[in-house]
């Protein structure tokens, strides 16, 4: 019998790692046997998480490498020394992502539209056109992007956030297609209402916290590592079948 969500040998990145749903993603990847790069823009912060997995595991699981996505150069840099010092990039998690605007679209300034679609869109799309190549060579690779339920309907207050949400489905998509003849998969993941940072509006008073999961099946918030196990699934070879698919991990809704 063969373990299917085994991960040894594999290297992985993943964008915006220090905390919420990127940090629940890479424990679980290298809880299940591969070494991970934790990256977001401060490296203390990254050394927080990369000392943390190490110690639990007893092994130099993770390491370290900042980045600032917004900055083309400095996302071909975390490309560049994660070679250096793995050797290789398996895996991709294109998971950092901005919000800056709340509000109707008819008032978001052209500065938070283009922020968004930069850091939402672009840099997943630099991201992959950086490790692409060394998968087709190799023709083995995973790339997974965390999208949004936002993508898949209208919001009066979170529009181009879900335009962004949508365009990162439509990159995994392409990717799939063009690249699913050189083995490589690309699948997004689009997580409802969860327990982060980032979602905290919405779940840190309790009736708020009751509307926003009210029309979810499970009648309940999604905690970050259940977004790390569904992406343990599509990295592994429990997942080889998969691609060019968006999953919704929220409870229903």
């Amino acid at each position: 019998m063969e373990n299917m969500f085994d991960l040894t040998g594999k290297v992985a990145i993943v964008t915006g790692s220090t905390k919420g749903i990127g940090r629940a993603i890479a424990e679980q990847l290298a809880l299940h046997g591969a070494k991970v790069v934790i990256s977001s823009r401060k490296a203390d912060a990254c050394e927080i998480v990369t000392n943390e997995i190490n110690e639990a595991l007893g092994d130099k699981r993770a390491i370290t490498i900042p980045c600032h996505i917004g900055y083309k150069e400095q996302l071909q840099a975390l490309i560049d020394e994660t070679r250096n010092q793995l050797g290789k990039i398996d895996i991709l998690v294109c998971n950092a992502a901005v919000n800056p605007f709340y509000g109707s679209m008819a008032d978001i300034p052209d500065s938070a539209f283009e922020k968004i679609l930069d850091s939402n869109v672009k840099s997943n799309h630099w991201l992959c056109q950086m490790v692409l190549p060394e998968m087709v060579e190799r023709k083995d690779g995973v790339i997974m992007i965390v999208s949004s339920v936002g993508g898949l309907h209208g919001s009066p207050v979170l529009g181009t956030y879900g335009i962004s949400k949508a365009a990162d489905m439509q990159l995994a998509r392409n990717i799939a297609c063009e690249y699913g003849p050189h083995n490589i998969r690309a699948n997004a993941i689009a997580p409802g209402l969860v327990r982060t940072d980032f979602a905290k509006a919405l779940w840190e008073d309790p009736e708020t916290l009751r509307m926003s999961t009210a029309n979810a099946f499970l009648r309940r918030i999604g905690e970050p590592q259940e977004i790390g196990g569904v992406a343990v699934f599509l990295a592994s070879s429990a997942g080889s079948f998969v691609t060019g698919q968006t999953l919704a991990v929220d409870g229903g809704r």
